[in-house]
Parts: C-alpha cells; sequence; structure tokens
C-alpha cells in the first residue's frame, strides 16, 4: 500500500509541474516576462507566511499555504481565466471542476479528499483561512501592476471601477492590507496609470 501511495504521489508531483507552462496575463514586478502559475503560488505563499499578522482575524496560516499552493493547479487543465475578463466569468466552473477530480485524483484517497476541500474551501471564500488567502490573491496582481506603471489594467483598458470592484475583496481578509491597496489604486489614478471612465 505504501509503495502504490508513493507511485501515486510522484505521477502527481510530475503532473503538476505543467503548472509552470501556465501562463497569466500579469508581469512580473517591473518586467515585460508575463508570470507563470507556479510563481504565483510560490508568491502567494511567502506573502501569507510574511503578512499572516495583518489578518483580520488569527489563520491557519498552514491551511493558508495549501489553499494559495493548490487553487490554481486546475488550471493545468481549464487553463488560466483573466480576472478582468469580460467574456467568461472568474468564479469555479465546471471545468475547473472536471480539472480538480482529474488531478486531485491521481492522489491515495485520502489526499484527493483533502485537497479537493481545501480547493473548495478557497473557492467558497467562506472561512477565515480562504478570505485570507483570497486576499493575497487579489493584492499580488495590485501590486505588479502598479509597478509596470499600469500593466494589465493599461493593456485590457481595464478602468477604477473594475479595477476597484475585484480589489474590494482584500477587506474581507484583511481591513489594514485593504486600506494599503485602496490607497494603491487611488494613486494610480493620481498617476494616470488607472483611468476613471
Amino acid at each position: 500500500m505504501q509503495q502504490e501511495d508513493l507511485l501515486k504521489q510522484i505521477e502527481f508531483i510530475k503532473e503538476i509541474d505543467k503548472l509552470k507552462y501556465i501562463q497569466r496575463k500579469t508581469r512580473l514586478f517591473a518586467s515585460d516576462r508575463n508570470e507563470n502559475d507556479a510563481e504565483h503560488s510560490w508568491h502567494l505563499a511567502m506573502m501569507a507566511i510574511i503578512l499572516s499578522q495583518h489578518a483580520n482575524v488569527p489563520v491557519d496560516v498552514l491551511k493558508v499555504l495549501k489553499m494559495v499552493l493548490i487553487h490554481d493547479i486546475v488550471e493545468i487543465d481549464a487553463g488560466d481565466t483573466f480576472i478582468y475578463d469580460t467574456a467568461k466569468n472568474h468564479v469555479n466552473t465546471d471545468q475547473e471542476r472536471l480539472a480538480a477530480e482529474r488531478i486531485f485524483g491521481m492522489l491515495p484517497k485520502s489526499q484527493c479528499d483533502e485537497l479537493i476541500a481545501i480547493w473548495e474551501e478557497f473557492e467558497a471564500g467562506e472561512t477565515d483561512e480562504a478570505k485570507f488567502a483570497k486576499s493575497m490573491d487579489r493584492l499580488e496582481p495590485l501590486l505588479q501592476n502598479v509597478s509596470n506603471d499600469g500593466g494589465t489594467w493599461k493593456e485590457f483598458g481595464v478602468d477604477y471601477a473594475k479595477v476597484y470592484e475585484k480589489k474590494q475583496v482584500i477587506r474581507n481578509g484583511s481591513a489594514s492590507i485593504w486600506n494599503y491597496a485602496e490607497q494603491l489604486i487611488e494613486d494610480s489614478v493620481e498617476k494616470g496609470i488607472l483611468k476613471k471612465k
């Protein structure tokens, strides 16, 4: 049984290497190179460790780390959906559900069940850990776009109202980080890198 579990786990580890090839729309800080999903997940994990003291309530950091490290694994099959996409909603889809079942299903059942439950919890965004994890997920691209003089906001014609709407989720996990993020958004308007209609 242990050898069988190990072989399944190794196959899963090989499969998730594909996350490194999933390109995101956002670019690395002060760079013209697009970030990939693996880089994004790693960065969120580091942010969660460093910024956890700013969560609205104490959170289980290990659970938050699991969330941010696995939340985009489904994009191996489903692809990355740009948060400001006007044709496709940035919410859990049937395609992502099938991807979660296939990819996490490669693992032994107990690990599969745990990771699917953690992925579902992140997607629902209702627990303290999920709220904080989603705060990290929304903060990182904000910081990237500011560092790139508007980045994807300029490239895709995203306006202030849309950015504000999507980013205010940060408040649910951390009011203090939201205060910082909100000021960044306002400063971006003043600098002319984010347009109000």
